[in-house]
This record gives structure tokens, C-alpha cells and sequence, in this order.
């Protein structure tokens, strides 16, 4: 049997610090790919992606990115911009991230996916699962819907934030949570 080989997406340093330093921990093999085309600006963007990269390189990690595709993301949750958080926005939003992240762990030879999108408790994990079933569907990869909430993380999570002092945002990173 191949040895597993894990892609997990990362939309923010502080909800995958924890998930990272656990499985670098465990000697597992996998890869933090950054792909957040709902950031509202450049800026923002720019300071999240540091972020994830410096806490790569502090637990020996392998950080990929996918290009900023903020006018890709706009198409796709045009016409719900006035739904509410954990509304059908955030259902095309993340199923439009996760079926991206899919194809990159298709394409570089992954053998599974998973996301810390759901790692904020003002995300609905179930909500994150079932966009990533979708996309897992769609791809033909599967996707691991581990809790990223549960087995310590969370606290771990909070340690490493203040710890490594990480740039903390208040917000998803799109411009309708940031407007809440």
C-alpha cells in the first residue's frame, strides 16, 4: 500500500498552526497549500500567505501556493452577496476552494485532501464537509474530513498564536464577513 501523502488546505496561519506542528509531530508526509481567492485585497492577502509560509518553515514543512484569484472567486459568489455568514456564499465559496485544492492533490500525486476551513468556530464543519464531498466527487480524490477542533488542537492552536505572535484576523477574508 502507497504511503499516504496528505495536501491540507489553509486559508489562515492562526487555524492551521495547530493542525501543522500535530501532523509534522507525527512524521507525516504532507504538503500546507495556500489558495484563498476570497481575500478581499492584496494586502491582506500578501500578509496571510507570509504568515502560513513562516509557519511552514518553522515546523520543516513544504508550503505551495496557487495563484490570487480574486476575479474568480467575485464570479462565483456573484449574486449572493447578500447572504449571511454560513449562508449559500460560503457554500460556493469553499467548494470552489476545496474542488481547486483536489485538483492540485490530483495533478502532484496526493493521496488524499483535507482543510482547516472549518477550524473556526464561526465556520459549520459540516458545511466545509459536505462542499469538500462535493469537490472529492467531482476530482476523484478523496478528502479527510479529520475535526481539526478535537485531539488538542485547539489549545495547541491558541499556544503557537500567541507564541509566535501570529497576525490574527478578525475575519474570514472576504469583504462581506469583514463588513459584519
Amino acid at each position: 500500500m502507497p504511503e499516504e501523502k496528505l495536501l491540507l488546505l489553509s486559508c489562515c496561519a492562526p487555524c492551521s498552526c495547530g493542525v501543522i506542528e500535530m501532523l509534522a509531530a507525527q512524521g507525516r508526509t504532507f504538503t500546507v497549500l495556500f489558495y484563498n481567492p476570497n481575500i478581499d485585497t492584496a494586502g491582506e492577502y500578501q500578509k496571510r500567505l507570509a504568515e502560513n509560509q513562516r509557519v511552514c518553515a518553522r515546523f520543516g514543512v513544504p508550503f505551495a501556493q496557487l495563484p490570487y484569484e480574486p476575479e474568480r472567486w467575485r464570479a462565483a459568489v456573484a449574486g449572493l452577496e447578500q447572504e449571511p455568514e454560513r449562508g449559500r456564499r460560503c457554500s460556493v465559496c469553499f467548494e470552489l476552494r476545496l474542488k481547486r485544492a483536489a485538483q492540485y492533490a490530483k495533478e502532484h500525486g496526493f493521496t488524499r485532501f483535507s482543510s482547516v476551513l472549518g477550524v473556526s468556530r464561526y465556520k459549520d464543519l459540516a458545511q466545509v464537509n459536505a462542499a469538500a464531498a462535493r469537490a472529492a466527487a467531482a476530482v476523484g480524490v478523496p478528502y479527510d474530513e479529520t475535526n481539526w477542533r478535537k485531539g488538542g488542537t485547539e489549545a495547541l492552536r491558541h499556544l503557537l498564536i500567541k507564541d509566535m505572535q501570529l497576525y490574527n484576523q478578525t475575519y474570514c477574508g472576504c469583504i462581506f464577513s469583514r463588513r459584519k
